[in-house]
């Protein structure tokens, strides 16, 4: 095609009596070439340009959606559907569709569980608003590998005690246990790694596992894609439902949004892979789980106090009272993620308290010390007619 420095030099060479012939050899082109464009006067006119689209002003806000993480066509439309756009989902489908490309990463082998063979658990953060105020947040995806069923919940923190209570709230959603729970090496599960005979568990996951059946699993070190059906899990709550929720009064709250949307929304979407709606799915692993035991597990914070002389015990900054007569010995207590504390003595509950501000006080059950009151009133009480008298002597 001819440029308009080609179109230039045609010019030229013409005026001079050049032969076309030789024009096109000194220019690159064919003569016929040369000859088109001294009949048109010019060089051809260029293609015109693509068409405007309604998309066009909402282009930069989608390019930041998706270098954020959030490839999901009906989510982004949402967003700048509210920002005005009035056009329809198959031109915004059109211009993501050749960037996921960006997304392609090194391929594993998929491999397909059996019903109620193993649930995949991994934690994720995030920054949300929470109570009028701009918080991290960390939720807990665990994720059926037969059906692709999730759930997840949203804590203050990614401890050992949020960490075994998310599995749990995960267990009762399902209504049943797996045969095993492969987890990342995170400290709160995997106590060390490359050991001759495998992992080393830390004490209390054992323990969770061995209450609720299911054999604990980790992934190799570094190698997060063993389990990739909860990591695309933890993409698809953060491309979803933070995208659909932006804001929230309290993680209760949060919470309570989060049960009503994987009823409503994550369990009737159709899953590519499997090609079946996964609530479906589900009704056929259902049964290949195990049953949930009686008791729940104890997921409260575990810790040993001294007992004051005067029968009360400092928990977080405050006291609370505990029987008279266990002054001076220790104790364990039991704090709650609903911030109930229990007091026990070797193994005997003595004592139930609710966490309370110290700025509220000492928090006293009057029956704790009754006994310490009536020793006290026993104590012998003489005149003062004595200390009279012995003050005449001096």
């Amino acid at each position: 095609m001819l440029r308009k420095g080609d179109w230039q030099v045609i010019q030229a060479l013409s005026k001079r009596g050049v032969y076309q012939k030789d024009i096109a050899e000194e220019i690159g082109v064919h003569r016929k070439t040369v000859s088109r464009a001294l009949e048109r006067g010019g060089p051809p006119k260029g293609r015109p340009g693509p068409r405007p689209s309604k998309l066009d002003p909402y282009k930069p806000r989608v390019d930041e959606l998706v270098g954020e993480g959030v490839w999901n066509a009906m989510v982004i439309l949402r967003e700048i559907q509210e920002a005005g756009y009035a056009g329809g989902i198959s031109i915004l489908r059109d211009y993501i569709r050749p960037r996921r490309q960006e997304r392609r990463k090194r391929s594993t082998v998929r491999f397909e569980t059996a019903p109620g063979k193993q649930l995949q658990h991994d934690w994720a953060e995030l920054w949300t608003q929470v109570g009028g105020e701009r918080t991290k947040v960390y939720f807990q995806v665990n994720t059926l590998g037969f059906s692709r069923r999730f759930h997840f919940w949203c804590a203050p923190s990614l401890d050992a005690e949020h960490t075994y209570e998310g599995l749990i709230r995960a267990l009762e959603h399902f209504g049943g246990v797996p045969a095993e729970v492969l987890v990342d090496n995170q400290k709160t599960a995997v106590a060390e790694h490359g050991t001759e005979s495998g992992p080393r568990f830390a004490a209390r996951f054992v323990d969770l596992a061995g209450h609720y059946g299911f054999e604990p699993k980790a992934c190799k070190p570094r190698r997060p894609q063993t389990k990739g059906k909860d990591e695309r899990m933890v993409g698809y709550v953060k491309g979803n439902f933070f995208q659909r929720y932006r804001s929230f009064e309290s993680l209760t709250h949060m919470n309570q949004l989060a049960e009503r949307w994987l009823a409503e929304e994550a369990d009737q979407r159709r899953h590519g892979t499997v090609k079946e709606i996964v609530a479906a799915r589900f009704e056929k692993e259902r049964a290949a789980l195990q049953p949930l035991p009686l008791a729940r597990f104890d997921t409260s914070y575990h810790e040993s106090r001294q007992v004051s002389w005067d029968c009360y015990v400092e928990v977080r900054g405050n006291r609370y009272s505990v029987p008279s007569e266990l002054a001076g010995r220790r104790v364990t207590t039991r704090i709650g993620l609903d911030d109930s504390l229990r007091i026990f003595a070797e193994d005997r509950l003595v004592a139930a308290h609710r966490i309370q501000d110290a700025a509220s006080g000492w928090v006293t059950m009057p029956e704790h010390h009754a006994q310490l009151w009536k020793d006290t009133l026993g104590v012998e009480q003489r005149s003062l007619e004595v200390y009279e008298e012995a003050g005449q002597w001096n």
